[in-house]
């Protein structure tokens, strides 16, 4: 990862992320309820182990646990994932947690039945180096013919368009009306993008002005598929919004048990 820090991005994010969502434990639960109609049809009925490596602070991870699945979520900020392990508890669900890089995870080879990436989290890595150093990995701790799960922004028509602000979302909270909206400034190579993310909240009678920035790689999913394919899964199949009914297109895809040797062998993580 290069640009600008993304723990830093999700270390400030994490008291308030939760304000992007008008309700956010409605969010969880619709989100979950996708997530695990994927994971229920691709591996049976389960409950299944859930590897959450981007789990910020527990949107989706809460969400499968509620659902019956034995979760764990790990993050590169060590403050997000620490506030979902407190959410889950606040929620009567246990979700141990683990501040984690995505290209080096700290678990054992085939530990889990699932791997998520959600929420746009591939897109921070700026390299392909790293894009492979994380999909090599996760294919690791996968149990053979276990199942990947990565949400993406659909950046195809992004690419074309270039745009360099998305419109004002006014949210009303039980923290109160928060406006937030995102500036792209685009690099050179017409691929990767520099996010300023605004967040307004009302505060003594006047605004309070919060901006976050970070790094994207808008990766196409034609991108995506190739450094799945790469990295030994099969199976692989994009689900879009409309017929999915997740809010970003997500890919499913299955690790070949061919695909342990090459993790194996995979390079160490790259910055």
């Amino acid at each position: 990862m290069s640009g600008f820090s993304v723990r830093k991005f999700y270390d400030e994010l994490a008291g308030d992320y939760h304000l992007m969502f008008r309700d956010w434990d409605a969010s969880m639960a619709y989100q979950a309820d996708v997530l695990d109609g994927l994971i229920r049809t691709s591996l049976g009925a389960g409950p299944h182990t859930v590897l959450d490596c981007s789990c910020g602070i527990g949107t989706q991870a809460i969400g499968l646990a509620r659902a019956g699945h034995q979760v764990v979520g790990s993050d590169l900020s060590p403050v997000a994932a620490a506030r979902a392990a407190a959410e889950a508890s606040v929620r009567g669900r246990r979700l141990p947690t683990a501040a984690a890089d995505m290209r080096q995870l700290p678990f054992k080879d085939a530990s889990f039945d699932v791997v998520l990436c959600a929420d746009n989290s591939l897109p921070h890595l700026l390299s392909g180096q790293d894009v492979r150093a994380a999909l090599l990995g996760m294919g690791r701790v996968l149990r053979d013919d276990g199942l990947l799960l990565i949400t993406v922004r659909a950046y195809e028509e992004s690419r074309r368009s270039r745009p360099t602000a998305t419109s004002p979302q006014v949210s009303e909270t039980r923290d109160g009306q928060v406006i937030t909206f995102q500036l792209w400034h685009w690099h050179e190579d017409g691929e990767r993008y520099d996010l300023e993310y605004f967040q307004l909240t009302p505060a003594d009678g006047t605004w309070r002005v919060r901006v976050r920035r970070s790094t994207y790689w808008a990766l196409t999913t034609r991108q995506v598929t190739e450094f799945v394919t790469e990295a030994g899964f099969t199976d692989i199949t994009w689900h879009s919004p409309a017929d999915g009914g997740y809010y970003q297109p997500v890919l499913t895809a299955r690790r070949a048990p061919s695909a342990r040797s090459r993790s194996a062998d995979a390079p160490g993580p790259g910055r």
